[in-house]
């Protein structure tokens, strides 16, 4: 009797998309990666040491960013972890913004911060967070941070990838060539509106 195999294929198929949707960062066979160029003989604990953290100083004005990707720090590569540190002086702000590979939790070190998130519902949820306080930011919603406090705060960031991605709304919205009769009916107003928008820099 022939045995057909398309049901089979199809309940596979279906048992398979689950771990397509919730795939990270690929899985690598070894304990680290090094460059191809780098013989491993003279791997040593420097490879895996990071000290672009050491020497933050304060801004004296907006908010900066300091990160520890797998572009700043090459043995990051395979393991599906980073880091950033995140600087607020009085009033400055971290720009809505999202990250296409990784969920973000974040602790505030120093200060503090009103942050937020957006999901797909188009529901906003925000927090005050004090010193020793942390929140995670669901992986590819568009979210914020703010200091409206009187000094400025310090945060630490981990994120579920070596490279995170990020996506800048207010720049991928006005900075990016879009028409401005397409922005202009996307945001319900008229084109002088977008252009003023695009010339003040919203950054």
């Amino acid at each position: 009797m022939a045995y057909n195999s398309y049901p089979l294929l199809l309940v596979l198929l279906a048992l398979s998309a689950p771990l397509a949707v919730f795939a990270g960062d690929p899985d690598i066979l070894a304990d680290f990666v090094i460059p191809a160029s780098t013989n491993p003989t003279n791997i040593t604990g420097d490879y895996f040491t990071y000290t672009g953290f050491r020497d933050i100083s304060t801004p004296a004005y907006g908010f900066t960013l300091t990160k520890a990707t797998m572009m700043e720090f090459p043995a990051l590569n395979g393991q599906s972890v980073s880091y950033a540190m995140l600087t607020f002086p009085p009033g400055s702000v971290n720009p809505t913004h999202t990250h296409p590979r990784a969920s973000e939790l974040l602790i505030v070190a120093h200060g503090t911060l009103s942050v937020g998130f957006i999901d797909t519902a188009n529901r906003l949820y925000t927090q005050d967070l004090g010193p020793g306080d942390m929140f995670v930011f669901p992986k590819g919603t568009v979210h914020y941070q703010f200091n409206q406090g009187n000094s400025t705060a310090t945060a630490l960031s981990a994120f579920g990838s070596a490279t995170p991605g990020l996506v800048s709304v207010p720049l991928a919205v006005f900075d990016t060539g879009i028409d401005n009769t397409v922005l202009a009916k996307s945001f319900k107003t008229d084109e002088a509106t977008i252009q003023k928008l695009k010339a003040s820099n919203p950054i």
